[in-house]
């Protein structure tokens, strides 16, 4: 390879290069550069380069069984290419110097530009030091010493003979886990070059009991990001317990008569209806594609004068907790909504380029087969000034709702959520257990009926799925009041 900054188009077919194959390294910046000034010389006007290796499995028990073990391993990369505020994205599982010009090639070719002709000139790129968070955080050794498979299904067994233990009228037990290890790394010819390691795991019950025609079906799940023991130290009795008494509740449980009342939202998952019906609004997708009402609604009010959102990729183990994003930007603290006024958006580099908001740390991907977009992370309302015995005593009748179940949103905010563990509220005490409502609503209307906030903050595990893919989140928020919304029941 010659010493000079610059190579001339006829040299490519004999470069040699050693990168290391079974990491990403700094032996990858040699290649990367090349190919990122390869396409400035062709006239783009900014390149990006993702790397990513994969090493994922799952295993499910259903009742007293092992019934299914999926493992999968991937590596590939994605080329995305911005001429103007335009942009493509051609990705390959060929990380070859020779594949990953041809992806390259592509993604020119689809913006109407081609390679330089022979003998023209091109300037490497000078990317920064690896920035490489794996290492520095002791993340190269989190693999050797995760849960083996053997592990996985005596801890999965073990945690669905307990839940036949608690339980009564069962039906069916499922216990599900999977673990999820990534290795990405991202050059970009802005000089961007850093490296990650991202270990995901999930863990959590699903039940159902019957008698008769009376029935009840719940799921919890726990999440973790960045320790390899995770399973090892689910304590499966207490959540056991926990499922098998909210199963029970539910078994005989009223349904709910339909109406618009005051409601109590319990902590953690509660968070998912924020995360839906608000967060996704919030993301400059959201407003490139002219779907979100707050568009145009940057320092206004647009909540409850109680309501201080976040979304953050730095809380200790949560499940969107993230080093640095999948462009290479380093994680963040952003501040959506502060007292009802909304602060910040979302945003990626395409969606800072087209919007004009800031990038947040927000690029991210569901793998290399897809560009990254601005998404969540951990996205929660923060606490109040309130206790949970506050918000009751608010109340002369409504519901609480205890557990969320699913849902789904419009695009421009409209949602339905089931519940699926719910109570009547009655003179401000929770009285008899209430099943198959329905909480129907519009997030602009909503989140101005957030009127009391408590201080028991919680975090809870959440999948969220977009643009670039389905991405491992967080939603939270602390037990919430809101002062009326529609209930459909019976």
């Amino acid at each position: 390879m010659p010493s000079s900054t610059l190579l001339i188009t006829k040299e490519l077919p004999t470069l040699q290069y050693t990168s290391t194959g079974d990491r990403f390294d700094d032996t990858w910046a040699a290649p990367l550069s090349t190919l990122l000034g390869l396409g400035r010389a062709a006239g783009a006007d900014f390149i990006e380069i993702f790397l990513e290796r994969v090493n994922y499995i799952s295993c499910l028990a259903e009742d007293d069984l092992i019934t299914s073990i999926s493992p999968r391993l991937s590596t590939g990369a994605g080329v995305r290419v911005f001429i103007g505020k335009a942009d493509c994205y051609v990705s390959t599982n060929d990380l070859s110097f020779n594949g990953l010009k041809a992806a390259l090639e592509k993604a020119l070719s689809i913006q109407g530009l081609q390679l330089p002709a022979p003998n023209a000139y091109i300037p490497e790129i000078n990317l920064e030091l690896l920035r490489d968070y794996a290492t520095a955080n002791g993340k190269d050794a989190w693999l050797p010493v995760s849960s083996s498979m053997e592990e996985m299904g005596e801890v999965l067994l073990n945690a669905n003979g307990a839940l036949n233990k608690k339980a009564t009228h069962v039906q069916a037990r499922r216990a599900a886990y999977f673990r999820d290890w990534q290795e990405v790394l991202v050059a970009a010819s802005d000089g961007t070059f850093a490296r990650d390691i991202r270990l995901t795991q999930s863990v959590g019950y699903n039940l159902l009991c019957a008698d008769g025609a009376h029935r009840s079906s719940i799921g919890q799940r726990a999440g973790n990001t960045s320790d390899p023991s995770f399973l090892r130290v689910w304590d499966y009795e207490s959540t056991a317990e926990e499922v098998a008494t909210s199963a029970g509740k539910m078994l005989y449980a009223d349904y709910v008569e339909s109406g618009t009342y005051p409601i109590i939202m319990a902590n953690a998952f509660g968070g998912v209806i924020f995360h839906e019906a608000c967060g996704h609004l919030l993301e400059t997708t959201q407003i490139e594609a002219k779907t979100t009402p707050f568009a145009d609604k940057k320092g206004e009010k647009i909540a409850h004068e109680s309501l201080t959102a976040w979304d953050e990729g730095r809380s200790q183990n949560a499940f969107g907790t993230i080093d640095m994003d999948d462009e290479g930007m380093p994680a963040q603290r952003t501040l959506l909504i502060e007292k009802g006024v909304l602060k910040n958006f979302l945003a990626d580099r395409a969606g800072s380029l087209r919007t004009g908001h800031p990038r947040t740390g927000s690029g991210r991907r569901q793998s290399y087969t897809f560009a990254a977009a601005s998404r969540m992370r951990n996205t929660y309302i923060a606490p109040g000034d309130y206790s949970n015995e506050d918000l009751l005593a608010s109340v002369d009748k409504g519901i609480y709702c205890k557990k969320m179940g699913g849902g789904s949103v419009g695009a421009t905010g409209e949602f339905n959520f089931g519940v699926d563990e719910a109570y009547l509220i009655e003179n401000g005490k929770i009285t008899k257990p209430l099943k198959g409502a329905i909480l129907i609503g519009e997030a602009k209307e909503i989140m101005n009926k957030i009127s009391m906030c408590s201080r028991d903050l919680g975090l809870a595990a959440g999948f969220c799925g977009s643009i670039s893919g389905s991405v491992y989140v967080t939603v939270g928020q602390p037990h919430i009041k809101v002062d009326s919304i529609t209930v459909g029941g019976r």
